[in-house]
């Protein structure tokens, strides 16, 4: 445990950070898991339009710095390459 007063107070801000930090996530997790469902399916308007809601939160994870900028890139491509994919087929 911590002693000092300040030490204290930083455990608390670091706990409200990572829930934070585990929401963002989550939700970001959950837009992209459903973009595959759609996939999956080969549902391809719904993929579409999952792909935006998918595309907002990864770029809220980018913002609130819990992804990099490259990452979210490379992640919202892989998503579209499927689509395109999908869409070619």
């Amino acid at each position: 445990m911590p002693i000092l007063d300040a030490a204290k107070k930083y455990v608390k801000v670091t706990a409200r950070k990572n829930a934070f930090n585990k929401k963002t996530k989550l939700t970001m997790k959950n837009a992209i898991r459903k973009v595959s469902d759609a996939i999956l399916v080969k549902d391809v308007t719904g993929a579409e339009k999952l792909f935006k809601s998918a595309q907002q939160a990864i770029d809220k994870a980018m913002k609130k710095g819990i992804l990099k900028k490259n990452t979210a890139a490379r992640r919202k491509s892989v998503l579209v390459k499927k689509i395109v994919a999908l869409k070619s087929k």
